[in-house]
């Protein structure tokens, strides 16, 4: 069919013929010219680039800036209206710095920052004080797809230099020769930077003779590939030609590039600007870099809409409404990709076709072409079939995957996911129908642990794995055993390519072809390279960077062959691993390893650093740096150079194989020790202790402190770095990660025990820190054994006024609140609170600490006028003294909120409780233990409001948080599974409430003991629902013990019947008139048993009646609203009759014994419930001096 002008959704806009013809030659395919209006000046070329139909325009020759760009724009949008987006491509004049190293020939790449869209016209605005200029208004940004896709392949620049612009240029001036004299590179020694100040000596002839001396120093590049830079490019009337006014205004605004039209194009067409270096806006213009410049720019272009499949804006197919799917690869095509048809078809079969397996595995020798393989393989797909999603997850860390279902979730719309949730949640959505077809492939699968076995890390990913019949799971590993696990027996092997192949591989990979015209030395080298395809793209980048000749790679080979055996005879032992002793990859490691040892020392050092800690992230400050920073450049940027390190904003990520050879390497060098100790030292001066302010440094510092404390040679030492051992375990703590501060604990408290003796402070301090731990793991049995040792022997060694003495009673005194033994828990509290008082007086954090523990004691006996005195007081001064975002100031807020909500006063508890929630999600972040504790607790306001769908949200959410962060059957997990489970039998899901509380209750049993009130609460709770479930409960018509009463409903007057507990009765009846939380205020004293067994007699002469029901019940509990819960009481009151004797209660009081009964169930039900709805949070300190850790409870 013939194309039309609504087919074209490209613009390209060129300034000037050169860049035209730069633009020309990079279509797949160009078109015959179609008619335009009379009224259109533009000449166009028009083509196609990887599907998408593109229009060509250049300006008018000798007629440049941004009017005439915006004139041009305006015509091309009239003459094809379905344009959709615009690329400015050209020469440009770069502003080297030192943050951004420009040369001639890189690319500048508009990209948005700050409130400008990526370009910025410096020319139009205003002058402000200290006679600087300050643009107004702001361009409208680039398209999002274009974004979106500029950052894909800035992020894959970042994994891996592949240079495809090089590539581009290459292969257009080969298919072009007659291009060469104007495009083809220039000699990088005519790339002359001179100083700002100094300026262009003859205006008539080039740089030749300007003084040398004036050069800026910059160090040589390894390689000619021009660089990508992206950021802010200006946009003026105006050619820049001083280097001052240049810097001035890049200082000011940031800026990286200046040209003259793209300002004129962004408001008419959402365009993305790219540009080619061509000189640097000095007075020593150097136009021989244009053409090549020109042509650099036109080769990103076209790399970039290479890598974006043809949309739906794109190619016009809204005409048939198809589904596109999501494509999220981060590797480019292989260009130099050859062979392997056999194993590809196979693969093709396996995911396109029905009825098939849905998880396959390719295997095969690290650097056969596994991941080559896989990616071939999802451009086939993508070319093939738009409509299936392909999602692309490197396997090199639990990190980096967590990141990518992050990415994952945010690209199929899944949003407000947390990261502890994110890999169920992706699994839910691709099992689903909505997901569609989709491909996921798992790169570099090769840790067992990772996929099978729960660790530190996280859960084994198998369990994530999504199940569809629309769906497809590709494997790559070097694993054979773990392709069995995951797949079965749907395993293709990747074997070695044959000598045919390789030296395809190799002539495609070398940028001089006439190498290969020595023919026996490059199967020479293939053969010592062991025809390993990585190992042949290694050794070519090599030869490249190096301009070496065959014959002395070889040699190089060939001298180092005896080296490489033996280094590498210990490292490779796992299963699929590189058995072979001939190892290509780390031989060209190894050899570019000697070559760094050589250029730079500092670079050696860091590398056999970092060998020692986790290879991802590496925080610079972490690294022993010196003083002079151009140093440390130069050498960071050496390893760069090498491909071995690339830094992003997250740190700086060590290859993976690097890490694992440079350690081998140290090993055979006897020098793994010796690094392991320097390590150490810079981990000891650089750790943070455990102050909140330091949060977010020892998040960063965990893992690599952690890889090192678990260090073989490192463990020998730990006698030698207790003070560093002891920040890593406190800092563990603080995060919630208590099982692993456990073991930390556990052998600090062996190694104390040892060096010092049982009774030592320190021996003593440490045993406390395991105790605090036990706490926090819900072990209260094992810490109360624990508190009460070392509390005798404090007392024995220190004195029973010691300020640790006093720490471990409070702590002792929150154990036994945490088991229920409240009365003792008080007793201990009030102890210890007078002590302290005393001994370090009322003010000090530890004092504050025992009566925001006392406040709890009381809060959980129903004495809440009490709870909040105390609690008050201690927020107070808590903010005064340490601050109001302290962990322990939030901590009293957020108790404070609980006996709010326990009063009934439900709006004070929702806002405090929702301030707590978001200052402790800024201050210990959202998975922290005390931060899900918050979120808890208001889930409890709202449930007793009666907003069951807003409580039943956050609980699902805490829940599953809480499994993951502190384990299924930590108490704190029972209580989230207790509480929703009262939640769905609000809702009415009666089956769901009961199967849930089941569980909990079993759990509790087996794990805090039957006699726990936690326990009892979950199984009274169980116990009724079941009778519910099964029927047990009365007719609809009153049971025959309960008599009908006469007269009114009015309470006073049924009370009166009974002088000894009338006035009890009406005070109650009374007070509840006043304040709507007044019943469940005096829960547990004498005068309310007394009045509670008239009005629950009340309740049940007139359960049938729902608007005494409500009027009466309303205020003591929302969960009461329900009709069958006065059912159930009243069914007790009739068939549970005991003798109790109350006082207040005349014994000529008709059904004194079933309303007795009534009263002992309703006050359990009722003290269990309202305690079980969320977990105040409580201190304890378990330090030998300052207190300085706050735990929750």
């Amino acid at each position: 069919m013939a194309l039309t002008h609504d087919d074209y959704t490209v613009a390209w806009i060129c300034a000037l013929p050169l860049e035209m013809a730069a633009a020309s030659v990079m279509l797949d395919k160009t078109h015959n010219l179609l008619p335009k209006p009379s009224t259109d000046p533009n000449a166009y070329v028009l083509g196609e680039l990887n599907g998408h139909y593109i229009v060509i325009a250049c300006l008018p020759d000798g007629i440049y800036g941004t009017i005439s760009a915006s004139s041009v724009m305006a015509h091309m949008i009239s003459t094809f209206p379905r344009v959709q987006f615009g690329l400015m491509v050209g020469i440009g004049g770069g502003v080297p710095s030192t943050s951004n190293d420009i040369r001639l020939g890189d690319v500048v790449v508009s990209k948005p920052v700050g409130r400008y869209s990526g370009v910025i016209q410096y020319d139009y605005g205003k002058a402000v004080q200290g006679g600087q200029f300050e643009p107004t208004g702001t361009l409208n940004k680039p398209p999002q797809t274009l974004l979106t896709h500029v950052a894909h392949l800035e992020s894959r620049e970042m994994i891996r230099k592949e240079g495809a612009i090089s590539t581009i240029v290459h292969d257009v001036l080969d298919q072009n020769p007659d291009m060469k004299d104007r495009f083809s590179p220039p000699n990088q020694q005519s790339d002359y930077l001179f100083h700002s100040s100094y300026r262009h000596v003859d205006p008539e002839s080039n740089c030749e003779k300007c003084d040398k001396g004036q050069l800026v120093c910059r160090p040589p590049r390894t390689t000619n590939t021009p660089h990508t830079h992206y950021g802010l490019i200006a946009s003026g009337d105006q050619v820049i030609k001083d280097s001052e006014t240049r810097d001035r205004l890049a200082q000011q605004h940031g800026i990286l590039c200046f040209e003259m039209e793209a300002a004129g194009l962004m408001d008419g067409l959402p365009t993305l600007v790219i540009r080619g270096i061509c000189d640097y806006c000095d007075s020593h213009k150097q136009k021989e870099w244009q053409g090549y410049a020109a042509l650099t720019a036109a080769a990103y272009a076209k790399w970039l809409l290479s890598a974006m499949p043809v949309s739906l804006m794109t190619q016009g197919l809204t005409k048939n409404n198809s589904r596109m799917g999501h494509y999220m690869v981060p590797l480019g095509r292989n260009p130099r990709f050859v062979g392997r048809q056999n194993e590809i078809t196979r693969l093709e079969e396996l995911i396109t076709m029905k009825d098939v397996p849905s998880k396959v595995a390719i295997t095969g020798l690290g650097g056969v072409g596994k991941t080559q393989v896989a990616l071939e393989l999802a451009y086939r797909i993508r070319d093939r079939d738009t409509e299936c999603s392909i999602f692309w997850l490197a396997c090199t860390s639990y990190e980096v995957m967590e990141q990518t279902y992050l990415n994952i979730a945010q690209a199929v719309g899944l949003h407000d996911v947390k990261p502890a949730g994110v890999k169920e949640q992706v699994k839910r959505y691709l099992s689903s129908e909505q997901a569609g077809k989709w491909l996921l492939i798992f790169d570099n699968a090769d840790d067992m642990d990772m996929w099978l076995s729960d660790n530190r890390a996280g859960p084994a990913l198998e369990d994530f794995l999504p199940r569809s019949e629309q769906g497809r799971i590709l494997f790559t590993t070097r694993n054979r055993k773990l392709a069995v696990e995951l797949t079965s027996s749907n395993i293709i092997p990747i074997p070695d390519v044959d000598e045919h192949t390789a030296l395809k591989i190799l002539e495609r990979s070398l940028v001089d072809k006439g190498l290969l015209q020595d023919h026996p030395t490059a199967v020479a080298v293939l053969e010592k390279l062991a025809f390993l395809p990585l190992a042949i793209t290694q050794a070519s980048a090599y030869i490249n960077k190096n301009g070496l000749s065959l014959s002395t790679y070889f040699a190089l080979l060939q001298e180092q062959e005896p080296e490489v055996v033996e280094l590498l005879s210990e490292d490779f032992k796992d299963e699929g691993r590189y058995k072979d002793l001939q190892n290509p990859v780390i031989t060209t490691w190894l050899i570019s390893f000697k070559q760094i040892q050589r250029q730079d020392q500092l670079a050696a050092d860091l590398l056999s650093f970092m060998a020692c800690i986790n290879p991802r992230n590496i925080p610079q400050t972490l690294l022993p740096i010196p003083t002079s920073r151009k140093r440390s450049i130069d050498a960071l940027g050496l390893l760069n150079a090498y491909a071995f390190i690339n830094s992003q904003d997250t740190g700086i990520n060590l290859h993976r194989l690097v890490h694992i050879a440079m350690r081998n390497w140290l090993r055979q060098n006897a020098l793994f020790s010796h690094w392991i100790q320097r390590a150490a030292d810079q981990m000891r001066k650089v750790f943070p202790d455990d102050h909140y302010t330091n949060r977010g440094l020892w998040r960063e510092y965990l893992p690599h402190a952690l890889s090192l404390a678990y260090e073989d040679e490192f463990t020998a030492q730990w006698r030698e770095y207790i003070d560093l051992i002891q920040n890593i375990a406190d800092c563990l703590y603080e995060d919630g990660r208590w099982n692993e501060a456990e073991v930390l604990y556990t052998e600090l408290t062996r190694i104390e025990q040892e060096e010092t003796g049982p009774n030592h402070p320190f021996a003593l301090a440490s045993m406390a820190h395991l105790a605090s731990t036990y706490w926090e793991q819900g072990r209260w049995n094992e810490a109360e054994k624990l508190e009460l040792q070392v509390l005798e022997m404090r007392k024995a060694v220190l004195g029973a006024e010691h300020p640790d003495t006093l720490t471990i009673m409070a702590n002792l005194a929150l154990t036994y609140s945490a088991q229920g033994r409240w009365n003792e828990a008080e007793k201990l509290g009030l102890q210890v609170l007078e002590m302290r008082k005393t001994v370090l007086g009322a003010e000090h954090p530890n004092t504050l600490i025992s009566m925001a523990n006392l406040a709890l004691t009381y809060w959980e006996q129903g004495q809440w006028d009490e709870a909040e005195k105390l609690g008050l007081q201690v927020f107070k001064m808590r903010k005064t003294v340490l601050g109001a975002e302290h962990p322990d100031t939030l901590s009293s807020m957020a108790n404070l909120a609980s006996t709010y909500s326990a009063q009934g006063r439900w709006d004070a508890a929702e806002k405090l409780g929702l301030q707590v929630l978001e200052m402790r999600k800024t201050v210990l972040g959202a998975e922290h233990p005390d931060t899900l504790t918050s979120m808890l607790n208001l889930a409890s306001t709202y449930w007793k409001q009666g907003r069951w769908d807003e409580a039943e949200k956050l609980e699902l959410q805490v829940l599953d948080m809480r499994k993951i962060v502190l384990g299924g059957e930590h108490p704190d997990t029972l209580i989230s599974m207790h509480n929703l489970a009262y939640t769905w039998e609000s809702q009415g899901k009666l089956q769901d409430a009961l199967v849930l509380m089941e569980k909990c209750s079993e759990l509790r049993n087996r794990t805090l003991g039957p006699n726990h009130p936690d326990a009892i609460s979950s199984s009274h709770s169980l116990s009724d629902w079941k009778k519910d479930i099964h029927g047990s409960l009365p007719n609809e018509s009153p049971p025959m013990a309960i008599i009908q009463p006469e007269g009114s409903h009015n309470v006073p007057e049924i009370a009166a019947k009974h002088t000894a507990a009338a006035l009890v009765t009406q005070s109650l009846y009374e007070e509840r008139m006043k304040s709507p939380y007044t019943p469940r205020r005096l829960i547990g004293s004498v005068s309310l048993r007394g009045s509670l067994v008239i009005w629950i007699r009340h309740f049940n002469l007139w359960l049938w009646n729902d608007q005494v029901y409500n009027s009466t019940l309303i205020d003591l509990n929302p969960r009461l609203k329900r009709c069958r819960v006065a059912r159930r009481i009243a069914r007790e009151t009739v068939h549970d009759h005991r003798d109790v004797s109350l006082p207040g209660l005349s014994s000529d009081a008709p059904y004194a014994d079933m309303a007795a009964t009534s009263c002992t169930t309703l006050l359990q039900y009722l003290r269990n419930n309202i305690r079980n709805r969320g977990r105040n949070v409580s201190s304890r300190t378990s330090r030998t001096s300052t207190p300085l850790k706050a735990f929750s409870g």
